[in-house]
Formats: C-alpha cells, structure tokens, sequence
C-alpha cells in the first residue's frame, strides 16, 4: 500500500537535501520521481537548492489553486513516487489531494516542510497541521541550535532582532536584513527577552 509521508524539521536540519537524496535513490534504480514544490517559495525559482551545494530544477510548482491530484493523475501517473518539498505551505485541501494520490493512484508521497512558523502561537502552517494529522508516517528531522541542544523552533531575526510578528513568508524584496535561525526553547527565550 503507498503511504503519505511527512517529514518535518527545524531550518537547516536538511530536508531538501534529504528529499534529494531519495530522489537520486529511485532514479538510481531505474524508478521514476515527480518533485514539485509551491511558488510560495520563490527564493530559488523553479529549482530545489540546498545550503550545502546540490540542487534539482522541479517538475512543476504549484499555487494554491491547483488541484495536486488531477496533476499527478493527468501529467505523471506513470511515477513510482511524489516528492515535496516546503510541503508546509500546502492547502489543507492540497495536503488532501496527496493523500488521494496514495489511495487512489497507489503512489508513495513524501513532504517535507516545517512544522511551525517563526510566530509559535498561532497554530502554525495549515499545510503541515494537516499533514501531521493524516500522513501514515511522520517522522522528525533534527538539527542543533547554536548552543548545541536540539533545535525545535524557526526564529525569525530582522536587522539581527528576534521578530515574533509578520507574515509568514518573508524571503526576499525587503530592505532589512532577514535572517532565519534554528533555536532551543531556552536560546530562543533568552532572544526573546531582548524584545519584550
């Protein structure tokens, strides 16, 4: 039976990378992949970059329109799995439409995405609350603070301050400096100080 896979994780913990990995793995045995991520993600265009250096240009990016499941079905039925990258700005429907991917075309998916916004207090990215309360598997993917414990949380730094309000996406087109970082809960409450 394919299964809807989510695999979430603080920033830099390598989810694209780890989602390249698994496409060179089916590719290398002769399988066929389908990686797509949202245009919600502009800051590399149409392709998939890592920090580390290896990047992938995408099948097809989506807006929050299109129906995933009548592209995978119509476009790319014939591939042995979905791959997902920044899946935490997936509609609730969208991440709906993957799970129909597995059910009705018998195709494996895996998202990869945050769990969390920067904000922590306002339930979060509706893609992945979705995901975390569907997928058949979930699994989480670590990295380390600045201190070295374990990172949970995505810290927003604007002009190198700790920003706990504004959209949730802001990449690129601003005359700040903005930073994302993964903290500890206690990193993170000792940022947090310095604004309240």
């Amino acid at each position: 039976m394919a299964k809807l896979y989510f695999r979430y994780g603080a920033m830099g913990c390598g989810k694209t990378m780890q989602l390249l990995q698994v496409a060179f793995n089916y590719e290398e045995r002769g399988h066929r992949v389908c990686v797509i991520k949202p245009q919600t993600d502009i800051k590399n265009g149409t392709k998939l970059l890592t920090r580390i250096g290896p990047e992938r240009e995408t099948d097809f990016c989506f807006d929050r329109e299109t129906n995933l499941y009548e592209e995978i079905r119509k476009n790319y039925a014939k591939v042995d799995c979905v791959l997902v990258d920044e899946a935490q700005f997936l509609t609730p429907t969208q991440a709906d439409q993957l799970m129909l991917i597995t059910v009705k075309l018998h195709i494996p998916v895996i998202a990869y995405g945050l769990r969390l916004n920067f904000r922590l207090n306002d339930g979060g990215f509706e893609g992945a609350t979705r995901l975390l309360q569907i997928a058949h598997n979930i699994e989480e993917l670590k990295t380390i603070c600045e201190c070295g414990h374990k990172a949970t949380i995505n810290a927003r730094f604007v002009d190198d301050k700790l920003a706990t309000s504004g959209p949730d996406v802001l990449i690129d087109g601003t005359d700040s400096k903005v930073e994302y970082r993964a903290l500890c809960p206690v990193c993170y409450e000792k940022h947090l100080e310095g604004v309240r």
